[in-house]
């Protein structure tokens, strides 16, 4: 069966999950923490991208993110890609890091928005890095530390969750604090890490009992939310659709950028893409890999293809870099 594509309307709110190739590691030290968390950072104020809560765990990290106007795509493929190369660069090793496909669910935000930011941020406690709740308003690689106020960044919005706990500050995160600890008892809580009419009625009989009534809710695996939520996200995704850039319009764009710096480089685009060894050649295709790799999210197969140079090229560009 094949897979179905991605939600991706601007502004939807995303539980995003991120996983190793074949469950291996996706940091191996606290440099790695802080080069993943600084440039999820980086691009959720670039990209205009909230990020509402986050867990970096060692295979594996959950983002709680309302998509900007570029949509999830567009995100995540700068902040897997770019932080891959470096990762692979860093251990000398070649192939893929994370699971090809990451995985991420359309939520209903009044009725899930408090529940996913308390999951995602007791991953830590769960899993037994930090071993109390206490230590948990502490751990560094989490956004619930910064929520608690016993760490700051400039990027998470801390506001905003806090917001959903009371007017005041002070109130707010008494009752986010209170209100994260009473989740500890609720264990795994698998529904919020899916989407579909069972997860988002919360099990079988509820299902059932639905049935019972006459009653029939509209559905979606990649969402979690009542009927009328699924509804207006999937009503949504069909008009952007008919608007969004197709492949040959992707394809122009890219051609069109090539033009314009070979014009200011004064070099012909049959000069660049034909190997000429000239070194304003080389420069220019050393920063237009870096544009299309880190800005626009293209895979290195298809920035050479785009350049005329091979992959291991492009990979060596990115190696060389300081």
């Amino acid at each position: 069966m094949p897979r179905q594509a991605r939600l991706d309307a601007p502004g939807t709110l995303h539980h995003v999950m991120i996983r190793g190739i074949e469950r291996t590691d996706i940091v191996g030290d606290d440099a790695d923490r802080e080069f993943f968390v600084d440039r999820m950072g980086n691009l959720s104020v670039e990209m205009e991208t909230p990020i509402y809560a986050w867990a970096l765990m060692t295979n594996h990290a959950h983002i709680l993110l309302k998509s900007g106007s570029a949509g999830l795509s567009s995100f995540m493929r700068r902040l897997l890609t770019g932080y891959a190369i470096i990762f692979n660069q860093r251990y000398k090793r070649h192939g893929h890091l994370f699971q090809n496909r990451y995985k991420s669910i359309v939520c209903e935000e009044d009725a899930y928005f408090k529940e996913l930011v308390r999951y995602i941020h007791l991953n830590p406690l769960r899993a037994g890095i930090a071993d109390s709740y206490s230590k948990l308003h502490w751990y560094k690689w989490s956004g619930h530390s910064i929520i608690m106020g016993r760490r700051k960044n400039s990027w998470q919005d801390t506001d905003y969750v806090l917001g959903w706990f009371g007017s005041k500050q002070r109130e707010a995160k008494q009752n986010y604090r209170e209100y994260v600890r009473k989740g500890i008892e609720l264990g795994k809580q698998p529904h919020l890490v899916g989407g579909g009419l069972i997860r988002s009625m919360g099990g079988w009989s509820q299902v059932k009992a639905l049935r019972r009534i006459g009653e029939r809710e509209e559905s979606d695996d990649r969402i979690l939310g009542g009927g009328d939520f699924v509804k207006k996200i999937t009503q949504e995704i069909d008009l952007a659709k008919k608007y969004r850039l197709t492949s040959i319009d992707r394809e122009q764009k890219v051609k069109a950028l090539i033009s314009s710096y070979c014009r200011k480089s004064n070099i012909s685009v049959e000069a660049l893409k034909n190997g000429s060894r000239l070194r304003k050649a080389g420069k220019l295709r050393k920063e237009l890999s870096i544009i299309f790799v880190e800005k626009y999210g293209l895979s290195m197969a298809e920035a050479s293809r785009q350049l005329g140079v091979t992959t291991s090229a492009i990979a060596k560009i990115f190696s060389r870099r300081d």
